[in-house]
């Protein structure tokens, strides 16, 4: 069997700079020895379990707000409500609405935020928006914790996930369209000529990550090479599952892993299997995939497996971008 690398794949900068924020919190407190603070994540930092295994593993737990409109509650994994006074929170790279921010602050937590930095420049872009008194559209799933934090930074935000939603947009207010970062370029520009259809002024913000684009590109490059594809990532990843969708369209027999433990073994029957990974899938798990799938082949033809492909870089420097807009007037 020869295994091929998508030339994109695995954690982007946003998630790589998340976890190295949640890791440095928790080593420094530990290195305050009987003064160190408790260091929780509001919500998982990323969705993949073995990177949340690893933060656990750290001291770093996920807690989840229950507060609502009311009070500031805040529990643990099990229910248990926590007090967060002298604590470390960690925003995870989806960001927060601002209302939570302020949740955190009045239950005596510090906050350390690990909003991946273009979520950051969609928030200002929805805050500077609803200032002016523009009805902010945003792009995507309404259940997602980015999509859900912008709408926050931009009160009467609509949320769309389809041009028939967009073409039912209703309000005399000038439109702003933000996407959700991880959403296909091909649905935001649909639900883009949905709007501009309709409405007399509309400005677009490229608000799209291009990890997102480049690992649904490496994506389509690699199907043209292979037998069979494998996605890996946490099954609870809304990237890692839109990458397993378009895995399916190409029409090759395609499978979603979290581990190699979960290869089928209809796999090892194929002779080029490309293998790609979501935004938030760490290095380890692509690594113990490739050498199940390669450690497990039939040894009859005696050729020796091969590995094609570029591993994922390492560094976690981000800025945050300007991102561009356009005007579209009728």
């Amino acid at each position: 069997m020869i295994v091929k690398r998508a030339a994109v794949l695995g954690r982007c900068m946003g998630v790589r700079r998340a976890v190295d924020l949640a890791l440095r919190t928790a080593k420094a407190e530990k290195g305050k020895g009987g003064g160190q603070r408790k260091v929780f994540t509001l919500g998982p930092l990323i969705h993949n379990p073995k990177t949340v295994a690893e933060l656990e593993a750290s001291g770093i737990f996920a807690i989840h707000d229950r507060g609502g409109t009311g009070a500031p509650c805040f529990v643990d994994g099990g229910g248990n409500q926590l007090a967060l006074s002298g604590s470390v929170v960690v925003i995870r790279a989806h960001g927060i609405p601002p209302a939570q921010s302020q949740a955190l602050e009045q239950a005596g937590a510090s906050i350390v935020d690990a909003t991946c930095p273009r979520v950051l420049a969609s928030q200002r872009r929805a805050r500077d928006f609803a200032l002016k008194g523009w009805t902010v559209v945003i792009a995507g799933d309404r259940d997602h914790g980015e999509v859900t934090g912008i709408a926050g930074f931009a009160p009467g935000a609509l949320i769309v996930a389809s041009p028939e939603e967009a073409a039912r947009v209703d309000t005399t207010a000038p439109l702003a369209l933000i996407a959700q970062t991880t959403i296909k370029r091909e649905e935001y520009l649909a639900i883009r000529k949905a709007l501009a259809a309709r409405k007399p002024l509309l400005e677009v913000v490229d608000s799209i990550c291009p990890a997102t684009t480049e690992r649904l590109a490496s994506l389509a490059d690699l199907a043209t090479d292979c037998d069979a594809l494998v996605v890996v990532g946490g099954r609870n990843s809304a990237n890692t599952a839109r990458l397993h969708r378009t895995a399916l369209a190409t029409g090759l027999p395609s499978w979603l892993v979290e581990e190699a433990a979960d290869l089928p073994k209809e796999i090892f029957s194929f002779a080029r299997v490309g293998v790609t990974a979501g935004a938030s899938t760490p290095d380890e798990a692509i690594d113990e995939v490739e050498a199940a799938l390669l450690g497990l082949r039939p040894q009859a033809s005696g050729h020796r497996p091969q590995a094609i492909g570029l591993r994922p870089q390492a560094t976690v420097t981000i800025d945050s971008p300007d991102l561009p807009v356009q005007r579209f007037t009728r």
